[in-house]
Parts: structure tokens; sequence; C-alpha cells
């Protein structure tokens, strides 16, 4: 196959698993699949049949990175096919996780997809979104203590009625 062919077929092994994040949140296959790094291996693939051919520039860039050193690589097919497979691995990575995050903090799923249809697209500007969503969400379900008490440490098992010396709290 071609650099050309590879760098195409980077993204197009993903796609479907992107499809079931964002289209068919909730189904059972989905949450499978979000909870697998099997979905990551057919791009890994991808990424080492890229890679191994231009190893020796790549590990230089990667060593001792700097912008001269990238563009370099990025000249090469190969190259330039393999930062991108590796982009679009970790990507679907980060999504997997999102979505296993949105899930467990009831985020809607009309929320949801376009925010991951965003990361995959910008995933630092669709991650930076989703960290203050879910921060907000966070901030607003911690159960704030009554007046003059202080909450339980995460964790503590001790009846919330008595004081740190075990006798009954006033």
């Amino acid at each position: 196959m071609t650099d050309s062919t590879l760098f195409e077929l980077a993204f197009l092994c993903a796609a479907p698993f992107w499809a079931l994040l964002i289209l068919a949140p909730g189904r059972r296959l989905t949450d499978r699949v979000a909870a697998s790094p099997l979905p990551l291996l057919p791009v890994i693939a991808v990424y080492l049949a890229l890679a191994v051919p231009v190893f020796p520039p790549l590990w230089a860039a990667v060593l001792h990175p700097d912008l001269a050193g990238f563009q370099q690589l990025m000249t090469l097919g190969g190259g330039a096919g393999a930062i991108w497979a590796q982009v679009i691995a970790w990507d679907l990575f980060l999504g997997q996780w999102m979505y296993r995050e949105a899930r467990a903090l009831g985020i809607h799923p009309l929320v949801m997809g376009p925010l991951l249809a965003f990361t995959v697209l910008l995933s630092p500007f669709g991650l930076l979104l989703f960290l203050a969503l879910r921060a907000v969400l966070r901030s607003r379900r911690r159960p704030t203590p009554p007046h003059g008490t202080t909450a339980p440490a995460r964790g503590d098992t001790r009846n919330r009625l008595t004081s740190e010396s075990g006798t009954p709290a006033r």
C-alpha cells in the first residue's frame, strides 16, 4: 500500500467507532466499544505500517524534538502519515474516555454528540470544553455540609454523627 492510501486508511479505521460513540450512545455495542482497547488496534497497525519504514528519522525527531526535525519528518510521506495515524489513535482513545465519563456523569447525548464530533476535528479544544463541562457538573453534584460542620473525607466510613474522637457530635 502507498503512504497516501495508508494515510487515508488511518481515519477510515477509526470512523466506524466514532460513529458509534456519536450516533448510538447508550447502546450495548457502543458501551463495549468505548470500554475496549481493540478499536485502537487497526489504527495502530496503520501507524506501524507508516512508521517502521521511516523509523530512523521518526526516532530522531522524537528523541531530540525541534521544529526543523519535525518539518523534515513531515516531508516524508510515511513520516506525515505516521504522525497523522498517531493523532487519530490518540483522538479515538480520548473520545472513548470522554464517552465513558459523560455516561457516568449523565451528560445528555445531544450535548456529547456535537462535543465528540468537535473532538474528532480539533481534539485539544474538544477536550478543554469537555473538561470544563465535567468540572461544572462535578461541582454541582457535591453535597454541601450544613453550616458549621465539615464533610467527611472521601472514603471516610465513620458515622457522620460522631466527631473525630468518636464521641457524638454536638
